[in-house]
């Protein structure tokens, strides 16, 4: 392995539990109900543009399409909670400090945002300048072209990365890339099945924490 190249949210920061529960409130307002599973399956790792327009769409075939303004409004009531409690999940930084490898951040963020999350839970100085968001490609996950454009910025072949994903589309996209998968389930959205599901994708591992990985890392 030559390159280790992360996820962010639900990876290096804990968002998915702050966007998904928000996510589902709001959208259930509008009739629009997703079981848990089925949501985190289907959109977990989308960049925002692949999200907002499948839940325009199915929006509209169930007869009562989103206002115009709703991304906005969710964008803004997420970003309320992430101000106040967006965290590091645990142990990212021994993962970075132990590896001597090139690493880079590869997320369905837009790059603002991205940028921005990194900076609240002290994370950009460890990363950067190899932080890149799906607003740098054509097609976000699960295609496999932003993490192909990570690997080039690092210099590293495809097929020498370990990708760190906790999402089905992310896990996709890793493979479709020539790349390893590692499923990672030590985020606060992870439920009893995403470990499966990110094996059914393709993940070649699953851990549980940041500590798994740094072993698996050292042996």
């Amino acid at each position: 392995m030559d390159a280790l190249i992360f996820d962010c949210d639900g990876v290096l920061v804990d968002s998915e539990t702050i966007s998904i529960a928000t996510e589902r409130e709001m959208l259930s307002g509008w009739g629009l109900d997703y079981p848990f599973e089925i949501f985190v399956s289907r959109f977990v790792g989308l960049h925002n543009r692949d999200f907002h327009a499948a839940l325009a769409a199915d929006a509209i075939e169930r007869g009562r399409p989103l206002p115009p303004d709703f991304a906005d409004q969710l964008q803004a009531r997420i970003w309320q909670h992430f101000e106040t409690d967006l965290r590091a999940i645990e142990g990212v930084l021994d993962i970075s400090a132990a590896f001597s490898g090139a690493q880079a951040v590869a997320s369905s963020s837009e790059a603002p945002k991205l940028v921005r999350k990194l900076r609240l839970t002290g994370l950009y100085d460890t990363f950067a300048p190899h932080i890149y968001s799906s607003d740098l490609v054509t097609n976000g996950k699960p295609a496999p072209d932003l993490f192909l454009h990570a690997a080039e910025q690092i210099s590293a072949r495809p097929d020498k990365c370990v990708v760190l994903e906790d999402s089905v589309n992310g896990v996709t996209a890793a493979r479709a890339a020539g790349m390893t998968a590692w499923g990672f389930t030590g985020g606060g959205h992870a439920d009893a099945g995403l470990g499966d599901r990110l094996r059914a994708a393709g993940a070649q591992d699953v851990f549980a924490s940041h500590a798994e990985i740094s072993a698996a890392l050292a042996s």
